[in-house]
């Protein structure tokens, strides 16, 4: 596997820089990283996973969950929201070479600049990508889609929509119907409910649908509901997303440390003589975090390089749901320790462990929530299909 240095990546140290500059601004205002968004995309970031033959990097997926992991350092937000894009792109890229041409089309589009958002949260449903509260209907030519998506990042600037929706016209077999719908398709409207305690920049507003139609030509997968659905192209959209989460909340990890020990080298007490990283709760609370950290490296590339890599077992959604849980719960459990050895610093607004802290918190609503993350983990070791009614009793 290739590895792609710092003159390689488009990420330059300048760019970066900027990010994180205007991070706060985007936070303070509840804005979208809209510049963000244009230098990236001017550098070839919204192309890193697009086959080369397409014009873009064509990195796999442990090669972007590293470019993905160094702009979190930099900017969270931004690179939480630009991940909708990304996942959409490595999905159709791995499914070409593993000679399934369905998604080639996307790829296509994505070579002439359409941007890809996600729409699969919906409340009321906490199972996305499997069931849907979104009614599909079949139609003449395709299907019209009514319901409401949220956390819609991407929301300004998104061109291309992939959205999921459940045909129950059998009851007794219902399917889900992947699609994607352009943003000018009638019926489709965006609401703007985006005010929130955490990535602010990623404007993930609510999408209403309202017998929107979707051609065939847009209609990628009808599969059973459940997890009896889940061919290569729900899995594959699912680790994309997942991955790259646990990536944003490691690096979120490790910019809070970078940040609190600079912060401890000048924090004096009256009861020292010496800077505060000389007191031994310090210590102990600073090695409690980098011990977190030691886990969480070696689990989020593990699994991107088995997935790169074609290591792919019965087990894999127990893993990949894992590793999105673990890396989570242990950022939380960082930021949570920095706030508490930062001290009364890290409760003010100029203090970037303060964003840092509310970033985080994003962390467990991302698909799976823990309580989803348990029951499916918890199922498939008990030798239980996640399908199964009812689901408990």
């Amino acid at each position: 596997m290739t590895t792609l240095t710092s003159s390689e990546s488009v990420l330059t140290q300048a760019l970066l820089e900027r990010c994180r500059e205007r991070a706060p601004k985007y936070d303070r205002d509840n804005t979208f990283c809209q510049e963000d968004f244009d230098e990236l995309k001017a550098a070839g970031y919204l192309k890193l996973a697009l086959p080369t033959k397409y014009g873009g990097q064509g990195l796999t997926l442990a090669e972007v969950a590293r470019e993905t992991r160094q702009l979190a350092l930099y900017a969270p937000a931004t690179a939480l929201c630009i991940n909708m894009h990304n996942y959409w792109i490595g999905t159709a890229a791995d499914l070409m070479r593993n000679g399934d041409a369905s998604l080639d089309w996307l790829l296509r589009e994505a070579a002439a600049g359409e941007v890809f958002a996600a729409g699969h949260a919906e409340q009321g449903n906490d199972i996305p990508g499997l069931l849907s509260t979104t009614k599909a209907q079949r139609v003449e030519g395709g299907y019209t889609l009514t319901g409401r998506k949220s956390f819609g990042s991407l929301s300004p600037v998104w061109t291309r929509m992939g959205v999921h929706a459940m045909d129950t016209s059998d009851p007794s077999a219902p399917k889900i119907v992947h699609a994607f719908l352009p943003r000018d398709t009638p019926g489709v409207s965006i609401k703007n409910t985006w005010d929130v305690l955490g990535m602010r920049a990623t404007r993930s507003d609510d999408t209403v649908l309202d017998a929107a139609y979707v051609p065939h030509k847009y209609i990628v997968r009808i599969v059973p509901a459940g997890a009896a659905g889940a061919d290569m192209f729900v899995v594959g959209f699912l680790t994309w997303a997942l991955v790259n989460f646990a990536n944003i909340y490691y690096a979120i990890g490790l910019r809070t440390r970078e940040v609190l020990v600079e912060q401890l080298k000048t924090k004096t007490s009256i009861a020292m003589s010496r800077p505060m990283i000389y007191h031994p709760e310090v210590q102990h609370g600073i090695a409690e975090i980098t011990m977190d950290l030691e886990t969480m490296g070696p689990h989020v590339e593990g699994v991107a390089k088995d997935w790169s890599e074609g290591r792919i077992g019965p087990d894999w959604l127990v893993r990949l749901f894992a590793v999105k849980h673990r890396t989570v719960e242990a950022a939380f459990r960082i930021v949570d320790r920095a706030l508490d050895l930062s001290g009364g610093f890290g409760m003010f607004k100029k203090s970037e462990l303060e964003r840092l802290f509310r970033d985080c918190r994003a962390g467990r609503f991302h698909p799976a929530n823990p309580a989803l993350t348990h029951e499916v983990i918890g199922k498939i070791s008990l030798g239980i299909n996640p399908d199964e009614q009812p689901r408990w009793g």
